[in-house]
């Protein structure tokens, strides 16, 4: 097995990458108002999860902090069609408002599915966010709600993002083709 780090293109810096998550935090503050849950879509958004929370806490935003683990991609580049639930969330959701946070939005199928999923638990609303938006992502009233920048169309990794379970833990957002 190599360790060799393939060409990998830095799509966004880590530098940018923060200051992206800081103005994402920034606008979504002023919806945060009342009960809400944070929900980490496992494994890839992990780390924008913590940095987006803390960004909302220096704004005294502090949401309930939850996971659901989905799986669509297993250790390909394009998704399956298919979105299983791995692990669940462990804490109601029931009359809270719902934070669904994900790495990349494209083809929208993780998100939709985490929206009703936690719709038919009985929150009272789902604002999402994404990482990422690729071009080719569904608009209208699929979209997603928010996101923290546009992404090339190209394999992403790094920040969370991998390639069959590497380079999650690069510091930047990387493009593979």
């Amino acid at each position: 097995m190599s360790n060799e780090t393939p060409d990998i293109d830095i799509v966004l810096d880590e530098q940018d990458l923060m200051a992206r998550v800081d103005k994402l935090a920034e606008v979504l503050a002023p919806r945060l108002e009342g009960e809400w849950s944070a929900i980490n879509i496992l494994i890839g958004a992990t780390p924008f999860t913590s940095d987006l929370m803390k960004a909302l806490a220096r704004r005294g935003i502090h949401p309930v902090l939850d996971a659901l683990w989905l799986e669509s991609y297993r250790d390909e580049r394009e998704s399956s069609g298919r979105v299983n639930v791995r692990a669940d969330i462990t804490r109601p959701v029931e009359g809270r408002g719902v934070l669904l946070i994900d790495d990349v939005f494209d083809t929208g199928r993780t998100l939709a599915f985490a929206r009703k999923h936690f719709l038919t638990k009985g929150a009272r609303e789902v604002i999402t966010v994404a990482l990422a938006r690729k071009p080719s992502a569904p608009g209208g009233a699929d979209d997603v709600d928010y996101h923290a920048f546009d992404a090339p169309e190209r394999f992403l990794v790094g920040y969370g993002m991998d390639d069959k379970g590497k380079y999650r833990g690069l510091p930047y957002i990387g493009a593979l083709d």
